[in-house]
């Protein structure tokens, strides 16, 4: 659906595209069509393959997110040995699958008694999948301590299926959704951390770079944008800056 959807706005003649790709070595021949056709490309939220797009908007950056998650899940077991899983959105998420390795080696290196129990498990951005998936992992491990949940709906998902086994005291759940989605589960301790970054700011981020690029203006390691004071420039790689964490105590102090 993502090549169809450029390969339409190619045909427009579009000045710019940004993209977060769900599956980065599908898109990658139609952006550099795209490119071809004199198209400025730009990743948002999600990486292309390297040449593909000119820019590359991060949200944060993935080794240190990926480390902060496996840190929030520790803190919300409240120990330093147990049984985690992961439900994820899309495995050939780019994204998601850099988080998720940051992670894991976050628990090798420092938490040597965290264990995964299985392979990661893929919700396909499905809130109600992610439920499911919870639901079996829960039954098969019943020595289960924790969660991580990566895409926005799977910690939703996951968090459900916590608290309709009655468990918000028993298993920690964290992950990556927004205060909206979260707020119910945040308050009654079913979904103990959701870690995420302003979306519309990301969006906004991106278009900006693309309309000074397209300007001529350059874009270098001393990038200013107005509302952003935490700017990064690695190469074509541009990062938003740090991540927000959402707490039952919080969770109200944001609205999206």
């Amino acid at each position: 659906q993502q090549v169809n959807t450029i390969q339409d706005l190619i045909s427009q003649g579009v000045d710019a595209i940004a993209v977060a790709p769900n599956d980065a070595q599908a898109l990658t021949p139609i952006l550099k069509e795209a490119q071809e056709n004199g198209i400025l490309v730009l990743s948002w939220d999600t990486a292309a393959e390297e040449g593909a797009t000119e820019y590359f908007i991060n949200q944060l950056d993935g080794d240190v997110y990926g480390r902060h998650l496996m840190d929030l899940l520790v803190e919300s077991m409240g120990k330093e040995e147990g049984k985690y899983a992961v439900v994820t959105g899309a495995l050939t998420a780019a994204n998601l699958n850099a988080w998720i390795e940051a992670a894991q080696k976050q628990a090798e290196e420092n938490y040597p008694g965290i264990e995964l129990v299985t392979d990661v498990v893929p919700s396909d951005e499905d809130q109600q999948q992610a439920f499911q998936q919870a639901q079996n992992l829960i039954s098969a491990y019943p020595d289960l301590d924790g969660f991580i949940g990566v895409s926005t709906p799977a910690p939703i998902g996951i968090a459900q299926a916590v608290q309709q086994a009655g468990l918000q005291d028993e298993i920690a759940v964290v992950g990556t959704s927004s205060p909206n989605m979260s707020n119910e589960y945040l308050k009654d301790g079913s979904l103990d951390v959701a870690s995420l970054w302003d979306p519309a700011e990301l969006g906004y981020l991106a278009i900006t770079v693309a309309k000074m690029a397209l300007d001529g203006e350059e874009i270098g390691e001393d990038l200013q944008i107005e509302g952003f004071d935490q700017i990064e420039v690695r190469g074509n790689e541009i990062i938003m800056g740090p991540p927000l964490d959402f707490t039952a105590d919080n969770v109200d102090d944001y609205d999206f």
